[in-house]
């Protein structure tokens, strides 16, 4: 073999004639790429695979229940959010009036030093997991009732709260956008494994 021999020209070792090697044949050729067999997609096809936190996750995102109680004017917006105009089953959301079944508390309103015992017992009754909307200013930081002694400064003194929604009171669209705004927090506290 020479050194003198074009590239494209090869001697296919010890065979006199050479081989010439066209610019079309070096073109990248279409190969299969099927995927692989998986075993439980040939006996079920149309079944599909997720990890079973996703799920879970989507189950409670779609499933909330609100335990019905409230303690001043915000709870008659919460109420207007439950009728046929705003139609929270839409979204899986269902008032639920015994904290034994509930996984939602919404405190709606003034809470008070003399209802904050009560609160707090609501709250420990609720199976886990369970997350907390403090709707208005008043449940928020006390609303306008800041200076009395008596109204205690935000729930999230008594109770962990999850969800802030503002407004004196605020208007039932405002609640189902922070309902919509806990289901989002349900789902990545799932994706993050919390």
């Amino acid at each position: 073999m020479t050194t003198s021999q074009p590239p494209h020209m090869i001697d296919p070792g010890g065979d006199p004639t050479p081989v010439i090697i066209s610019p079309e044949s070096l073109r990248l050729q279409a190969i299969d790429d099927a995927p692989p067999t998986v075993p439980y997609k040939v006996v079920l096809p149309g079944v599909m695979q997720a990890p079973a936190e996703a799920l879970i996750s989507a189950a409670r995102k779609s499933s909330l229940w609100p335990m019905t109680f409230g303690l001043a004017c915000c709870a008659i917006e919460m109420i207007a959010t439950y009728m046929a105009n705003h139609d929270l089953d839409r979204f899986g959301i269902v008032p639920w009036p015994s904290p034994r079944q509930s996984d939602v508390m919404i405190v709606a309103g003034t809470v008070t030093k003399k209802m904050a015992p009560a609160v707090k017992l609501l709250y420990e009754q609720m199976p886990h997991p369970k997350w907390v909307i403090s709707m208005g200013a008043c449940a928020t930081n006390g609303g306008p009732y800041t200076q009395y002694d008596r109204v205690v400064q935000g729930v999230d003194n008594i109770v962990p709260v999850d969800v802030y929604v503002p407004g004196c009171p605020p208007r039932p669209e405002a609640l189902i956008d922070g309902l919509l705004a806990l289901q989002e927090k349900i789902v990545e506290e799932r994706a993050r494994g919390y």
